[in-house]
């Protein structure tokens, strides 16, 4: 598959063993729901490593100065949970973000010119959902390199279908799964987070 859009798969334990409680069959829903905040917060803090705005600044220690780097505030950011997964996902993620407006009504009528925006999604199979608010924020004129896309599971199917038509997207997710079932379910997957996380388990095909 030729693919430009930029997809980070972190090579952290924590993220590792975290994707594997959400595989299993047997995680009970309240640890389903831990996993996705875990990796909500994992992968957000890698994925604004680099790319959250920040300035110099000069301060007075109890043994003198020093200058540092501090989070440069006047840069608005955005949460876009989609729900119900994404709002797990962004429980633990915004422990490790600074100021951040959470929007759990969609998308808003505007968004200014200067403003990040983090989505997140608890999984990205065939990407039509993803691509639907992908499309509402191209049409705001929100470019590429303001955007952050959250999931905890990526399949190639639906990766693909996002290069076709957002290929300077940049994704972090805990993985990428080969295939969808006949159903359009990830393949090995983590399941349905909605069944999962309301104690009911998922046909595997």
């Amino acid at each position: 598959m030729v693919m430009s859009l930029k997809v980070v798969v972190p090579p952290h334990p924590l993220i590792s063993h975290w994707l594997t409680v959400l595989r299993s069959s047997e995680t009970p829903p309240a640890l389903y729901a831990t996993g996705l905040e875990e990796l909500g917060k994992w992968l957000t803090y890698e994925a604004i490593r680099e790319w959250l705005p920040q300035r110099k600044e000069k301060v007075i220690t109890q043994q003198g100065s020093a200058e540092g780097t501090v989070i440069e505030s006047s840069v608005p950011l955005i949460s876009l949970p989609l729900l119900p997964g994404g709002l797990h996902l962004w429980n633990g993620a915004r422990t490790v973000l600074p100021n951040t407006q959470i929007c759990l009504q969609g998308i808003p009528e505007k968004i200014r010119s200067n403003e990040g925006v983090i989505i997140f999604i608890d999984q990205i199979a065939d990407g039509e959902r993803i691509l639907e608010v992908l499309i509402k924020l191209e049409e705001q004129k929100v470019e590429a390199k303001r955007i952050r896309l959250i999931t905890a599971l990526a399949a190639t199917p639906g990766l693909k279908i996002l290069a076709e038509r957002f290929p300077a997207i940049t994704i972090h997710c805990a993985c990428i799964d080969p295939d969808l079932s006949t159903n359009g379910c990830i393949i090995p997957g983590i399941g349905d987070p909605v069944l999962r996380l309301n104690s009911r388990t998922t046909d595997p095909d």
